[in-house]
């Protein structure tokens, strides 16, 4: 099978692209031929959020999500994603919440599957912690990790981290564009980091922390479940879907599907939690059998 990647930057470590060159790199172990741009031996072309190629071969997108901010003109915003899911032979969604969002917007689709984020467990078995001097003295090692945004509630993530967290334990937050600072000696900003750097912090890291208001199903939770990490999360959007079992989720009020100002999200109370459940499967070479399975389909 050859497959036509549409809309996907390699050299881009976003959530979309970062995800796109793991399933490129497992398709490439199996029977599948990746093109970045169009040849006449191409079955079928692969989108990812919408698609920017109009070739007359089957066409399956692959949704990040959809926009529902009230901020900013979400209509508009949505409008190429909307005629791309319209004309697509099938689509592929990251949760269960998104497949709920996407056809509360966009209406129902007759080809619509449910494929979970994935990642190379087996990457970590050679990843060595890191072996930062500032974080040595310290019994266990906090992490959370975005590019940094309002609604990934990075302010929420810390004062979580400040109430449950013992004296010989510290937070690292990775990312950039980190928008709540507090000045505390145990809590260390990393800034933007390749993905090496972000391996090793995960596998240095007792718990991940994911506070975010109504993410879809967020890689570097994927990749900390991976690592091993306690994950805690909030039960709005999709990440409790992928948080693994034993995870900590804090409970929100459910969300009305409208249209909302999502960069001024609820504040959270941290004594409503539970006990995750969900054991998905985060194997990104079953993940992209799936994946796989769903392009073959349209080419039939």
């Amino acid at each position: 099978m050859h497959v036509l990647f549409d809309n996907i930057n390699f050299a881009s470590n976003s959530g979309p692209n970062s995800f796109g060159t793991k399933l490129a790199i497992e398709f490439s172990k199996m029977d599948v031929t990746i093109h970045d741009s169009f040849r006449s031996e191409c079955d079928v072309q692969l989108s990812f959020i919408e698609r920017t190629r109009d070739n007359n071969i089957p066409k399956v997108l692959r949704l990040d999500g959809i926009y529902f901010n009230t901020a900013q003109n979400w209509e508009i915003q949505n409008s190429k994603i909307l005629d791309s899911y319209k004309s697509s032979d099938a689509v592929i969604v990251q949760s269960n919440f998104n497949k709920v969002l996407v056809e509360k917007y966009f209406g129902i689709h007759d080809n619509i599957n449910v494929i979970n984020n994935g990642t190379d467990v087996n990457e970590y078995r050679l990843v060595v912690p890191t072996d930062a001097p500032s974080l040595q003295q310290y019994n266990k090692v906090w992490l959370s990790a975005s590019s940094w945004r309002p609604h990934k509630r990075l302010n929420e993530n810390i004062l979580y981290f400040l109430e449950h967290s013992k004296q010989d334990e510290c937070m690292v937050v990775a990312g950039k564009n980190a928008n709540f600072e507090i000045s505390d000696p145990r809590v260390f900003y990393a800034g933007e980091c390749n993905r090496q750097q972000l391996l090793s912090l995960y596998k240095a890291a007792d718990y991940f922390i994911h506070l975010a208001y109504l993410d879809h199903c967020p890689n570097v939770v994927v990749d900390a479940r991976a690592a091993d990490c306690h994950i805690i999360c909030s039960s709005s959007g999709g990440t409790k879907e992928i948080s693994g079992e034993n995870s900590t989720i804090i409970i929100e009020d459910e969300w009305n599907l409208e249209p909302c100002d999502l960069y001024n999200p609820p504040k959270m109370d941290f004594s409503k939690k539970k006990q995750g459940t969900n054991m998905t499967d985060i194997c990104i070479k079953n993940v992209s059998k799936k994946y796989a399975d769903v392009l073959r389909g349209v080419i039939r």
